[in-house]
C-alpha cells in the first residue's frame, strides 16, 4: 500500500514545474528525472531492509522515492537547497514516517551521530563538493558506514576505482582502496539529467574491507600519497625526495627498507606499496 502511495506521486517533470525547481549552478545541481535510473541506482543497495539510508542532495527526490519503494527502513535526506523542502514534504507524507529531512550542509552533518547503524550513504552528489565529502567519509575514523553507491563526474569515479598503470590511478584511488572495495557499477550519460552536464557520471559502490585488511592511517598514507603523486612522471627517488628532506630520512633508505624499487614511478605501484611507505616512515 505504502509503495502504491510513492508510485501514485507526481511524475518529477510535474514536481520540477510544479515548485518551479530550475536548477542551481552555484550548486553543481543537475536533476536525474528517469525513475528507471533512479531505480537501478537504489538496487545496487540491497537489501535496504533494516539499513538506515543517508542521502545527499536529493533535489526533487526522484532517488529519493526509489530508496523508500525498495524498502529502506529510513532515510535522512540532506537538502541545503530550501526550494526543494516542499517537493521533499510531499514524499515524506506518504513514506510512513521513514523518511527524515534535514535542511543544511551535508560537510557539517554528522551521519554516524544522527542515523542508527547499519548506515548507508547512497547519493547522486553534488560535483563541485563531492570528492570532499568522500574523503570525510573514507577517512573517518572508526568507519561509520556499511555501503556507498554514489554517483560522480565519469572522470572522479574513474579515479576512486582505478588500478596501478592506468591514467586515473592516484592519490583518491590509493586512499579509497586502502579501506573499501571500490567498483564503477554503471555510466550515465550527460543526456539523462536536467539541464544535462558537459560530461558523463557513473555510479560507483563501496564497501569496507575487513578491519584487518583497512589501513590504519590514512592522513599519514595521504600526506605519502601526495607526495608521490605530485610528480608522477617521476621515479619514486625523485618525487619523494623532499618529502624525506622534511622527514630528515634518506629517500633511498626509506624506500628501500619499504621493499620497493626506488626507480620505479608512482602510477606503477600498488596500492599496499603506498601502505609500506608510510608503515616504514611511521
Amino acid at each position: 500500500m505504502e509503495n502504491n502511495a510513492i508510485h501514485s506521486l507526481p511524475s518529477l517533470t510535474e514536481v520540477v514545474r510544479e515548485y518551479n525547481l530550475g536548477a542551481n549552478k552555484k550548486l553543481g545541481q543537475h536533476f536525474l528525472l528517469d525513475m528507471n535510473l533512479t531505480d537501478k541506482i537504489a538496487r545496487l543497495a540491497t537489501p535496504l531492509e533494516g539499513a538506515h539510508i543517508a542521502e545527499v542532495g536529493p533535489g526533487p527526490g526522484g532517488l529519493t522515492r526509489a530508496l523508500l519503494s525498495n524498502l529502506a527502513e529510513s532515510v535522512t535526506v540532506i537538502e541545503m537547497d530550501e526550494r526543494f523542502l516542499p517537493a521533499l514534504a510531499d514524499i515524506g507524507r506518504v513514506s510512513n514516517d521513514r523518511l527524515s529531512i534535514v535542511k543544511g550542509d551535508a560537510l557539517r552533518f554528522n551521519i554516524a551521530e544522527n542515523l542508527p547503524a547499519p548506515r548507508k550513504i547512497i547519493a547522486n552528489l553534488p560535483y563541485n563538493v563531492g570528492t570532499r565529502m568522500l574523503l570525510n567519509w573514507v577517512t573517518a575514523t572508526p568507519l561509520f558506514w556499511d555501503q556507498m553507491v554514489l554517483m560522480f563526474q565519469k572522470e572522479v569515479a574513474e579515479r576512486v576505482c582505478a588500478a596501478p598503470g592506468e591514467s586515473a590511478y592516484g592519490r583518491l584511488a590509493v586512499l579509497c582502496q586502502s579501506v573499501a572495495a571500490c567498483h564503477i557499477a554503471f555510466d550515465i550519460p550527460a543526456r539523462a539529467f536536467t539541464p544535462p552536464p558537459k560530461v558523463d557520471s557513473a555510479v560507483i559502490v563501496m564497501r569496507p574491507l575487513a578491519k584487518e585488511q583497512q589501513y590504519p592511517d590514512l592522513k599519514l598514507l595521504g600526506q605519502v600519497t601526495q607526495a608521490a603523486f605530485g610528480q608522477r612522471r617521476k621515479m619514486l627517488r625523485a618525487s619523494l625526495k623532499g618529502f624525506a628532506k622534511q622527514h630528515n630520512i634518506d629517500v633511498l633508505d626509506w624506500i628501500e627498507a619499504s621493499n620497493i624499487d626506488p626507480r620505479a614511478r608512482p602510477e606503477t605501484l600498488p596500492v599496499s606499496a603506498f601502505q609500506s611507505l608510510a608503515s616504514t616512515l611511521k
